[in-house]
């Protein structure tokens, strides 16, 4: 497929493959994600198929029937890099990040070790794994002091995690985390207000900061919590604001990540940003923070759909560029 094929594609209407359901514990997440982007991009002219890969094996799926695929699988199998290497093998178009970035940003750890690299605001942590004494845990614990967040290392919405604010309630928290996966990360709290920035590309939407009753920013108050409240104005140093972007912006330039992402941050009291984690598949329900900030820039949901199908048709056009050129070497 050649670059000029790629630009004749950003301006017809497309064969679009999108992904959603999977084997994850986002799954549910997920289908509401892929009914969306379907409808909106059904509405925007295109002819789509839903693919559950729970459902149909996708190493036998035929994708010489689609121009591209749209990914809105999250978690495993969707968020790691293993689809998107698929998709690569099958020669096949995706929106979102490549292999390296999606598999980077979906191990907490991985990603962090990167931040450190690229001088990316991050709080400090330590990996632990399900293996280790509980005398180890508890003696890294104290080393970054309470209070502590546990969460699992490869797990979306949050799942898994939890505040700990003493020494007493770290069995139950590492119980919940290694019930999603064998490592899991304990990392120093940050007390303050939480944030998330949607990056398009290089481009950062309107940050949002969150306000929930509960804990933190934890499932429930993700996807079921109508309480939970959504800013777009803030009381708040406008330089702060704008750290909170250049962190957003650092973290993804760090990770490598392309198309959509969503970078969650802490604000601490002193007006210092910490990255938490890039999401490099983020919602796309009606409850999701990314369509949220985007509408907020005047970006109506199938908008910007449509601009993370441009965005991939680009990448690869690119791609196959720099491809034909390697080859005329």
């Amino acid at each position: 497929m050649g670059p000029h094929h790629h630009e004749s594609l950003l301006s017809r209407k497309l064969r679009i493959a999108v992904l959603c359901g999977g084997p994850s514990a986002e799954r549910i997440v997920s289908l509401k994600s892929g009914a969306a982007v379907a409808q909106a991009l059904s509405q925007m002219g295109h002819s789509i198929e839903q693919i559950d890969p729970l459902l149909i094996e996708l190493a036998g799926c035929d994708w010489s029937r689609f121009d591209m695929a749209f990914i809105a699988l999250h978690g495993k199998f969707g968020e790691d890099g293993q689809v998107q290497q698929l998709l690569e093998d099958a020669k096949l178009c995706y929106t979102g990040s490549g292999v390296a970035a999606s598999r980077l940003a979906f191990s907490k750890s991985a990603a962090k070790e990167r931040f450190l690299q690229h001088a990316v605001p991050t709080s400090a942590y330590c990996l632990i794994h399900e293996s280790d004494t509980a005398q180890r845990i508890l003696g890294q614990a104290e080393g970054l002091g309470f209070p502590l967040a546990v969460k699992p290392d490869t797990q979306g919405s949050s799942l898994g995690v939890s505040i700990v604010r003493s020494c007493d309630e770290l069995p139950a928290a590492l119980g919940r985390c290694f019930h999603y996966d064998s490592f899991g990360l304990l990392e120093r709290a940050v007390i303050g207000s939480e944030w998330t920035v949607g990056m398009l590309d290089d481009r950062a939407l309107a940050p949002i900061r969150i306000q929930t009753n509960r804990a933190f920013f934890d499932y429930h108050a993700k996807y079921e919590d109508d309480e939970t409240q959504y800013e777009f104005e803030f009381d708040v140093p406008s330089e702060q604001v704008e750290r909170i972007v250049r962190s957003a912006q650092s973290a993804c330039a760090a990770l490598g990540t392309e198309g959509l992402a969503r970078v969650d941050l802490m604000l601490d009291k002193s007006g210092q940003p910490y990255v938490l984690e890039v999401n490099t598949v983020p919602g796309l329900t009606d409850h999701s923070l990314v369509p949220k900030a985007a509408a907020c820039e005047g970006l109506r949901f199938g908008e910007l759909c449509q601009a993370c199908v441009e965005s991939a048709l680009r990448r690869a056009g690119i791609a196959q560029t720099r491809a034909e050129a390697r080859r005329r070497r």
